[in-house]
């Protein structure tokens, strides 16, 4: 059977995370991707972390990238403007995270290219859109994470607003972005018609925020900066020291907190009126904690695991990255896929492929992610090109 989205050719512009991440996403499902990028630079993120040591091939490139074709085009020539109506006509998605105005101004604009492709999906990522003030500003994770309010809710009041470890931001456009392109080719099956669709990261983290954005809009609350407590501000919800590591507990009813006061040892406070209630424990809230540190120091991450999930308390173990790939779990799960190295054939990488599994035609890696311009030849050849424009090509410098 074939995948979702087999068929579907995307003309992919976009750069470092968020783009790139929606158009692999897609070609997970089969749909086929010209990645277009800048001769001798290419994408930033080839080399963004490692330098020259990753021979242009950095890991996060590699795992945004895979499934993809790549043609380097100087998008400032005459010829390679031609080049990209010529493939855009034979195409049904253009993807580019440009700042806004960029694609107008090389003459490759929605409003140029639908000319050439009536129902083409022009899909325009940016930090805060197409219109307005903002409009045209360069973002990154980290500014959208401090200007949309995220930074805000998320640090200890001893160490003041703090950004997270890794990118939800560029993530969660990525998946935004693909999510809205799924929804216009389907749009485009049932009405034949192509769209625009102008995707916003500064939308994107708002959106991840609904419930706290909900709750201010129609209740005027805050969270602040709680650290590991739960937003109900119960001490019983909280990150513990063990023994030996960390444990989250997340007791927020009465009966999972009389549970976890038992397995603990500590039931005879639940007869201390500060102890016994909801609000007795948000009132006494130090109090509730280091009495529940206390008896957690006794044994170690292990035993109480296994001691609160077998009482029916929502718990989980704080671990780090080398941790949790070793997680039998995933065994079962796919998210991790081993193959070949694009840069040696004698090592593997590991790359992390997608948040879901189906019975059938699901996400699946059918090649390696590309060199720089390691497919431009072919895909001019295919194109219509003759040895003849191609080598004309490279001498202007087009390609």
């Amino acid at each position: 059977m074939p995948q979702a989205f087999e068929g579907i050719r995307i003309i992919d512009f976009s750069q470092v995370l968020a783009g790139p991440f929606a158009a692999m996403q897609l070609s997970l499902l089969g749909a086929e991707v010209i990645k277009i990028e800048q001769p001798k630079i290419g994408d930033i993120n080839r080399n963004i972390v490692q330098g020259e040591d990753s021979h242009g091939l950095s890991a996060s490139f590699m795992n945004m990238n895979l499934n993809k074709r790549s043609l380097t085009l100087n998008l400032k020539s005459p010829e390679a403007v031609a080049i990209i109506k010529k493939l855009v006509s034979e195409a049904d998605v253009v993807v580019e995270n440009f700042k806004a105005g960029t694609m107008e101004k090389r003459g490759l604009g929605y409003d140029v290219l639908k000319l050439v492709k009536p129902d083409l999906i022009f899909c325009s990522i940016s930090g805060y859109g197409q219109d307005g003030p903002k409009a045209g500003e360069a973002a990154y994770d980290g500014a959208i994470q401090a200007s949309s309010g995220m930074m805000s809710q998320t640090g200890h009041e001893s160490t003041g607003p703090t950004r997270t470890g890794f990118a939800p931001v560029d993530m969660g456009t990525g998946l935004n972005a693909a999510f809205a392109i799924s929804a216009s080719l389907y749009r485009r099956a049932q009405t034949g018609l192509g769209q625009h669709i102008d995707v916003a990261m500064i939308d994107t983290a708002v959106v991840l925020q609904a419930a706290q954005y909900s709750d201010y809009l129609n209740e005027g609350t805050l969270v602040g900066l709680l650290g590991n407590m739960s937003p109900t501000k119960q001490p019983t919800g909280n990150v513990f020291p063990t023994s030996d590591g960390q444990i989250q507990i997340t007791a927020l009813t009465q009966l999972q907190v009389e549970k976890l006061f038992f397995i603990l040892g500590i039931e005879d406070r639940l007869s201390d009126e500060r102890f016994s209630t909801i609000s007795g424990r948000v009132n006494n809230s130090e109090l509730v904690a280091d009495c529940v540190t206390l008896a957690l120091a006794k044994n170690n991450t292990s035993f109480w695991l296994e001691a609160l999930a077998e009482g029916g308390v929502p718990v989980a173990e704080v671990r780090a990255v080398p941790d949790v790939i070793e997680d039998p779990q995933f065994g079962y799960r796919g998210v991790f896929e081993s193959f070949d190295s694009p840069i040696s054939n004698d090592d593997q990488i590991t790359l992390v492929k997608a948040g879901y599994i189906t019975d059938q035609d699901g996400p699946m890696i059918r090649s390696k992610p590309p060199r720089l311009g390691e497919h431009s030849e072919e895909i001019l050849t295919e194109a219509g090109f003759t040895e003849e424009d191609i080598n004309s090509f490279r001498e202007s410098g087009a390609v």
